[in-house]
């Protein structure tokens, strides 16, 4: 009201299409979850997993017709082989918001078949794990990663300044070793919590190319060993 007690007008101000088209009027839950698993989508097919490009390229839209607005967990799962190699299995797991317990962990893994056949679990959580659940993970007969679902948000590698990184076969370290007559403890060091090393799933003693592109230095290539 203004000072004389009257109603004062509002002004009703039409908002362009243009602009309303930017508005996600969904859940920030299906959201989340359609970020994260992109984000793991375009990481298997980076390590070399047979990932197909449609399932990359879902929109949002096409993402909330088929699992919904408050996705079930369950159906988000993504299984994949390796192109070049076909006893390289790998099985992503969305363990939802309740916490992760030592009874999760167990049930997730009771309801694996062919475990023998699986090289790889991901599992992506949303609260952090139990120390009882932790030694379950460690004591599963598979390699497994743990990822929070904040960290799969967005993907690191897809920034404009975080250099090129190219994993070395075998043959191309022992070359470079032999090329700068090094030793491998004296290349320079990348950690294996490193968020790169992560990303690609890196393993100690394999060694990654480090390609440097930009206005100011131009190209620079750089090798680091894991550790």
């Amino acid at each position: 009201m203004d000072v004389n007690g009257s109603a004062m007008e509002v002004d009703v101000v039409n908002v362009s299409p243009c602009l309303t088209s930017f508005v996600d009027d969904g859940t920030v839950e299906s959201h989340r979850y359609f970020l994260a698993r992109k984000t793991m989508l375009e990481m298997l097919k980076d390590r070399g997993f047979a990932i197909p490009n449609s399932e990359i390229d879902t929109t949002l839209q096409e993402f909330r017709e088929k699992y919904g607005q408050r996705p079930d967990v369950e159906r988000l799962r993504i299984s994949a082989m390796h192109r070049t190699d076909l006893t390289n299995k790998v099985l992503v797991i969305f363990c939802g918001a309740n916490s992760v317990k030592m009874n999760v962990i167990r049930s997730i893994l009771s309801q694996i078949m062919n475990k023998e056949s699986l090289s790889r679990l991901i599992l992506i959580i949303e609260n952090p794990m139990t120390s009882p659940a932790m030694k379950v993970v460690e004591d599963s007969p598979f390699k497994t990663e743990i990822f929070q679902i904040t960290d799969l948000l967005v993907n690191i590698t897809k920034h404009v300044l975080k250099p090129k990184h190219e994993l070395l076969t075998n043959a191309e370290k022992e070359q470079l070793l032999k090329k700068y007559n090094l030793e491998e403890k004296q290349l320079p060091r990348m950690s294996q919590k490193d968020a790169i090393a992560r990303y690609y799933g890196l393993e100690k003693g394999q060694v990654v190319k480090v390609t440097y592109n930009n206005e100011i230095i131009e190209t620079h290539v750089t090798y680091r060993c894991v550790w």
